[in-house]
């Protein structure tokens, strides 16, 4: 009681990767969670049972399901670009002694009620049935002026201003058809909804450009996965903080957020009072700082057979954009297997996630849920999405997104890098140079 810390973080979900990153930086971090387990809402559930349990299905798994203790299941599900900047923060701060990683081995793309592999090279532009020959030859153009595009390079843009031409323009540009323009923002740049068509060109150019890149690293897919569950992920952090000095109390409940003029000082617990200069939390623990900004349908399904059309794949994504669906965002398919230890042998897991539009978030799903069928078991959650009221340069409390569309399933673990850069920029005036971070942990 009474000692003080320069950060607080509450909750141990992505909140585990800033407390690593900055103890790695020099900065004191006490870390508390009510929960008895790492990782949050991002937890990994084991054994079976544990899950069946948070569901309230009273019956338990069957026999057919194997030992329990087999399956570690996401309850948000995540994967990694192999080539992004979370994987480049895990190798240098050497986590990933901690883990081990397989690649997803497909990335899949839903057009007209049937899946296709998604195409990302020239060679496989020629190669898809997605389209025609002619548009074929559109699409590998447009793929070499990705390829060559160097923002540092006027030579490379072919008459585009990054900063000012839309990528709708560039589209327009190449001649592409609606069909391969769904299939490129939404399977390839990861966007959610067509809102970037209005945007400047150069974020999606170079988003393309990431998934290229992380899709020549391993062949199969861009993706990575930890084995034994993405709870893994947050545990590493937390090894990486406690070995940097941060120090971590589970199972420890958190009774009020102390706050003097309109700053943090501190946190209570069981009467006792930890002070700090910032904090970080789960925005469950301060529910007047945050605003509900809509919901996410998620249904874990689990399966004893791979995805059909996805060569018996034993991990892979399918993402149906919202134009194939008549939807305002897409729906995205995150599938993981006994490969990966997260599943008794001969299991697969799916999970199926959006944003929630109607009234009826299960009717939104069904042209998923139509995928995996025949489907042992579902197990569905509806969760409310929070934002901050405020960006906490006064205050000094950081309120980490809560049920994010992005870390439903898919969306490249880049975003979890910028939500990193985001907090450091609230709470220190200015981003920490990675460099120097790296360099650090190297030595």
């Amino acid at each position: 009681a009474g000692e003080h810390f320069q950060i607080f973080g509450v909750g141990l979900g992505d909140e585990c990767i800033l407390s690593g990153i900055m103890s790695v930086n020099g900065k004191k971090v006490l870390h508390m969670d009510r929960n008895p387990y790492y990782g949050g809402e991002s937890s990994s559930i084991t054994p079976l049972e544990e899950l069946y349990k948070r569901f309230e299905l009273p019956d338990g798994p069957p026999e057919s399901m194997g030992r329990g203790r087999d399956w570690n299941v996401d309850l948000i599900p995540k994967f990694l670009m192999a080539n992004g900047q979370l994987v480049k923060m895990l190798l240098y701060t050497e986590v990933t002694r901690y883990l081990d990683f397989k690649v997803v081995e497909g990335s899949f793309v839903y057009k007209g009620g049937k899946i296709y592999k998604v195409p990302s090279t020239e060679t496989e532009a020629l190669a898809s049935n997605l389209m025609g020959m002619f548009e074929k030859r559109r699409f590998r153009k447009f793929l070499v002026f990705v390829a060559n595009f160097d923002e540092n390079d006027p030579k490379t843009f072919e008459g585009v201003d990054p900063k000012q031409t839309t990528m709708g323009e560039v589209y327009k540009k190449f001649d592409l058809g609606q069909d391969v323009i769904d299939f490129t923002g939404h399977a390839l740049a990861l966007y959610r909804t067509d809102d970037y068509l209005e945007q400047p060109c150069l974020e999606t150019i170079n988003r393309i450009k990431l998934y290229s890149e992380s899709l020549a690293r391993y062949g199969k897919s861009p993706y990575l996965y930890p084995l034994y569950g993405l709870g893994e992920l947050p545990q590493g952090f937390a090894r990486l903080s406690a070995i940097y000095g941060g120090t971590y109390m589970l199972n420890k409940p958190v009774d009020e957020i102390v706050v003097e003029d309109g700053h943090v000082i501190g946190v209570k617990s069981e009467g006792e009072i930890a002070r700090c200069k910032q904090l970080i939390c789960d925005p469950s623990y301060i529910p007047d700082r945050v605003r509900k900004a809509g919901q996410v349908i998620r249904v874990i399904c689990i399966l004893s057979h791979p995805i059909k059309n996805t060569n018996d794949a034993n991990s892979c994504q399918i993402i149906i954009p919202q134009n194939q669906v008549n939807r305002k965002s897409d729906i995205y398919v995150c599938m993981i297997s006994y490969a990966h230890n997260v599943a008794a042998q001969g299991k697969y897991i799916a999970i199926v996630s959006t944003t929630v539009e109607t009234a009826e978030p299960e009717a939104e799903i069904e042209p998923a849920l139509e995928l995996l069928e025949p489907i042992d078991q579902k197990f569905v959650a509806i969760s409310d999405m929070y934002e901050p009221t405020d960006d906490g340069s006064e205050s000094q409390v950081r309120e980490s997104s809560s049920n994010l569309p992005f870390f439903q399933c898919l969306i490249k673990l880049t975003m979890w890098k910028m939500t990193v850069l985001n907090n450091q920029n609230r709470f220190f005036g200015g981003f920490f140079s990675f460099a120097l971070l790296f360099h650090l942990v190297i030595l």
